[in-house]
């Protein structure tokens, strides 16, 4: 069964009033050839006037005219080639460059759009000469976030916390960027990934469910309660023990981690260090999965793109490879990424490896 998308209640459509058009009819007889003549110039006067409100997640009601043509994606940047935006990118962050997806779609990312530095440290210089409708971050920096505001760019920061509101980020830039077609077929895509690995953990008794720790940059960092890392968790049919503190991550020490005992361990795939270094660390050996060599690092992949979708799908392999040995992992990413990014997986993996 798919997941209910509804529209988010961060985004409100405000249409703006149209000035009268006198039309003049001269006669019955010329009523016809107005109307056509006349038909199309209003419906493009109002696609202009139209207006998207939408409250970011640092809480702040941002006004964004429409058609959005001159973007900068400092995050979320996955989402273009899934979208097929690249006509509205006039730049983009720094990362981007290094990002395997992102290479692969645009071998030439480099030469072809600017980039004005990241959410963290942006180049204003550059920036305000690019010359964005709208700017679309996160809220690691809000500081910068006025500092662009207060310059006269229009910027929203983004922080999806769950794949619901992962969902409303990627309907939001369908919306604005006029691609709500490939929007809904993104998430329908999505969806049924999601829907598969649903059926074939939902009859895993709760006694047998496997525990499961994600760990971030550093390896007593975890994920806890809120955000994306601990729905993935609970949709593979995991159980994430880091979820009794209610926050996005947090540092804990060693001894918890023993504690918990979990039977798999995942590293975040931007992580400086790998599963060996986990698995050889005399610490670490009192811990299940590491015993069992149960420890995998992620694909540097972002879990704030569609590619979460294929990544829950590895996840799940890894933890309960007995109820999808049947499955051939590249063979499911590469369709799934001609669909979504109109690219293969295996000429996305060359330049991953």
């Amino acid at each position: 069964m798919r997941t209910e998308v509804k529209r988010s209640k961060r985004i409100i459509i405000k249409k703006q009033p149209l000035q009268r058009v006198d039309i003049g009819l001269q006669g019955l007889k010329i009523i016809g050839l107005i109307v056509i003549l006349l038909f199309l110039p209003l419906l493009l006067q109002k696609a202009e006037a139209e207006t998207v409100i939408y409250k970011d997640k640092l809480d702040r009601t941002v006004s964004i005219p429409l058609p959005v043509k001159r973007a900068v994606f400092f995050q979320t940047y996955e989402l273009i080639p899934a979208l097929g935006i690249w006509n509205r990118v006039v730049g983009i962050g720094r990362y981007a460059y290094n990002n395997d997806l992102m290479k692969a779609a645009m071998p030439d990312i480099r030469k072809k759009i600017p980039s004005a530095g990241s959410g963290i440290d942006v180049n204003m210089e550059t920036l305000l000469r690019l010359q964005p409708d709208l700017v679309i971050t996160w809220t690691v920096n809000p500081a910068n976030v006025r500092f662009m505001e207060e310059r006269g760019i229009r910027v929203i920061s983004l922080y999806p916390e769950s794949i619901p509101e992962l969902y409303e980020a990627i309907n939001f830039q369908g919306r604005i960027f006029s691609k709500e077609k490939e929007m809904r077929n993104v998430i329908a895509l999505m969806e049924d990934v999601f829907s598969e690995i649903k059926k074939r953990v939902a009859s895993i008794p709760t006694g047998e469910k496997q525990k499961v720790l994600w760990i971030g940059s550093r390896p007593n960092a975890v994920a806890c309660r809120i955000g994306v890392n601990n729905d993935i968790i609970n949709m593979i049919g995991g159980i994430n023990p880091a979820s009794v503190i209610e926050q996005r991550n947090a540092d804990v020490p060693i001894e918890r981690i023993i504690a918990w005992n979990p039977d798999v361990i995942f590293i975040w795939g931007n992580a400086a260090y790998g599963s060996n270094d986990i698995i050889k660390n005399p610490q670490w050996q009192a811990v299940k999965a590491v015993r069992e060599g149960r420890v995998y690092k992620a694909p540097e992949w972002s879990t704030w793109s569609p590619r979460l979708a294929p990544v829950t799908l590895w996840m799940a392999i890894k933890t309960y490879p007995a109820r999808f040995g049947d499955i051939n992992f590249s063979a499911r990413a590469d369709q799934f990424y001609k669909k979504v990014f109109g690219i293969g997986y295996n000429r996305v993996k060359k330049i991953e490896n």
